[in-house]
């Protein structure tokens, strides 16, 4: 059996349908108290991770725990949270951490995810690390922009990163949980090609068939549209990330395709599977 916390997100879904189309007894994890409907294969246990005793009757005779944390992590304890994970038999973890974990090793903003990644380290269990950069799905921030006014504000527009698909991550993480293979390591996940805000946002027209218009806002107007949902660190490190990405942040990562026999999803792609949310 294996546990997947985060289970109604972006990623936490894909991975139970992969998981459960693959065979797997699977339990989906998520804190929520909505009523969660599961594929064949799946059931659901709400739990919350700031909570970790509440985890222990979704792990009790699991093998494999895939860990989402939310935010960056801050609230959260993970020695006690892998120590319920123990306790219930899991044998192996799979976390899901970022790419600015390894690429701005002292950044005040992913200092939380960095402790987790060393806790999953010190576990005792087979650990793995999925390392993702930015994620193709942060465009749903536009979508009620490009709904009502056919237009995208973004700073920084001519920056480009290699996003990822979120789909990508979970069938990474699908296979990292079912393989003995990946014990002990890091896999850094992007997609394949670097496209900026600006080319984005004309992704997302041609999806619509209708031109969408670029905006490009200041450091300061990003920052102060970020702030109101966002810790004041994690708003600085993501800017920095966006507006002044390192060469190993504009890397295009092999890890994807060595682990999934394919090339990573493309924005073009993922625009295409979700441009409902932008009509």
């Amino acid at each position: 059996m294996i546990v997947v916390t985060g289970s109604t997100g972006n990623i936490g879904r894909v991975l139970v349908e992969a998981l459960t189309a693959a065979g797997e007894q699977v339990i989906a994890v998520s804190r929520g108290t909505l009523p969660v409907s599961t594929p064949e294969g799946a059931k659901y246990q709400r739990a919350d991770l700031a909570e970790p005793e509440t985890l222990l009757p979704a792990v009790d005779g699991a093998r494999a725990l895939f860990l989402l944390v939310s935010g960056a992590g801050a609230h959260l304890s993970p020695r006690e949270i892998l120590d319920v994970a123990k306790a219930g038999g899991v044998q192996r973890v799979v976390l899901l951490s970022s790419q600015a974990v390894g690429t701005r090793p002292q950044s005040v903003s992913h200092a939380p995810l960095r402790g987790i990644e060393d806790a999953v380290r010190r576990s005792g269990t087979a650990w793995t690390i999925l390392r993702p950069g930015g994620f193709a799905s942060n465009a749903f921030a536009w979508s009620e922009s490009v709904r009502t006014r056919r237009t995208v504000a973004a700073p920084f527009g001519d920056v480009g990163l290699p996003v990822v698909d979120p789909a990508d991550i979970a069938e990474v993480a699908a296979a990292v949980l079912r393989e003995d293979r990946h014990a002990g390591q890091v896999y850094e996940l992007t997609g394949p090609a670097l496209t900026t805000p600006r080319q984005r946002a004309r992704i997302i027209g041609e999806a619509l068939g209708e031109p969408v218009r670029f905006v490009e806002q200041t450091g300061d107007e990003a920052r102060a549209q970020m702030i109101r949902f966002m810790p004041e660190p994690v708003v600085d490190g993501t800017l920095g990330i966006l507006g002044e990405p390192t060469p190993a942040e504009q890397r295009i990562s092999v890890h994807t395709e060595q682990i999934l026999g394919h090339a990573p999803r493309s924005f073009d792609g993922w625009a295409q599977r979700h441009i409902h949310a932008f009509r």
